[in-house]
């Protein structure tokens, strides 16, 4: 049956649900715009500044939004809010199924099985746009799973301006489907490997939300 799902403390601002990690990008931002409208009246430089500044405020409250999701029922829902960018049979029997995340997406990622984490591991790498072929160089975050259908693969992978990753959870960590797990700062990708034998169930250029979206068929 479908259930909400709760979480871990989040950043907050003014009573909106904010990702956690979003403090160091957004209290600056708030705190800028907020100075320059109170100066605004006594200062033509103050002025200038407020419009832009108050603009990017409320560009970041959207950005860092984290909603609460009613949590659908299914093997494997999608970890990611954005559109489906590709779905590849892969060498081993497996499926890929990449998802982009534009900016205007929610970015904190969820996790697509119940299970444990069995690693949790950072790659370097470069910073090409996501929907790119050659991202699969980029700067990335190697999730593994260990589920009722075994090994899950997961990879977040920033993108041209997505700089940092911030995971939520360490190796060892027990989650429940559904569960926030991680937060990948503006634009980029997900990637999640399915097992030999099971059907995909989304196709290409269609919408996926992260926690709701069923990703495998029956």
């Amino acid at each position: 049956m479908p259930h909400s799902q709760t979480s871990a403390p989040r950043d907050s601002l003014a009573g909106v649900r904010l990702a956690r990690g979003a403090s160091p990008w957004l209290l600056p931002t708030v705190a800028t715009a907020a100075v320059s409208l109170v100066r605004a009246r006594r200062s033509g430089v103050a002025k200038a500044v407020a419009v832009p500044a108050t603009a990017l405020a409320a560009g970041m409250l959207w950005f860092f939004r984290d909603p609460e999701r009613e949590i659908a029922s299914g093997r494997v829902i999608s970890p990611a809010d954005g559109v489906v960018q590709s779905i590849m049979p892969w060498k081993d029997g497996r499926t890929r199924v990449a998802i982009f995340m534009s900016p205007l997406n929610v970015h904190v990622n969820r996790a697509p099985l119940a299970g444990t984490v069995t690693s949790v591991e950072h790659i370097p790498g470069g910073f090409v746009p996501a929907f790119n072929k050659e991202s699969e160089n980029n700067e990335r975050v190697v999730w593994h799973f260990d589920t009722e259908l075994g090994d899950i693969e997961m990879i977040q992978i920033a993108g041209a301006v997505a700089r940092r990753i911030v995971p939520y959870i360490p190796e060892g960590t027990k989650v429940e489907q559904g569960e926030r797990i991680g937060l990948i700062r503006f634009g980029s990708r997900v990637d999640i490997y399915l097992p030999e034998g099971v059907d995909v169930a989304v196709e290409v250029g269609q919408k996926t939300v992260a926690g709701v979206t069923r990703i495998d068929r029956d």
